[in-house]
């Protein structure tokens, strides 16, 4: 599993970490079934959380896993930020926002999306 635990400002944050599987949906699935346990075993409405998509397709047979996952798991979660998604990925990004509920921002960069995530 590449997703980790990091710590910025006094704060917990696990770091989702889809990133550099280009066109390779089982890994993208497999590190997801990971993430999701991780996730629900948290205290709901807690996890601050960085998803990293960067280099990675996601593709018309990975959205629907991706909302069954956000949807099983968005309760958990405070503040989801998304890096590596722009163009066609941040429409899909913002329908699966729509579909689940779950809100998400996006950044071009881990330092702005932290600052974002651990400011009250």
């Amino acid at each position: 599993m590449k997703s980790k635990w990091v710590e910025y400002n006094g704060k917990s944050i696990f770091y989702q970490d889809f990133s550099n599987h280009f066109f390779n949906e089982q890994a993208v699935i497999e590190e997801l079934k990971q993430v999701q346990e991780i996730v629900l075993s948290q205290p709901e409405y807690s996890l601050l959380v960085i998803s990293n998509f960067s280099n990675t397709e996601i593709t018309s047979s990975l959205m629907p896993i991706l909302n069954e996952s956000s949807s099983k798991t968005k309760s958990h979660v405070r503040k989801t930020a998304v890096l590596g998604v722009t163009g066609i990925k941040r429409a899909l990004g913002d329908l699966l926002s729509r579909i689940t509920g779950q809100e998400l921002m996006y950044f071009s960069n881990e330092m702005d999306a932290k600052e974002w995530l651990t400011k009250e």
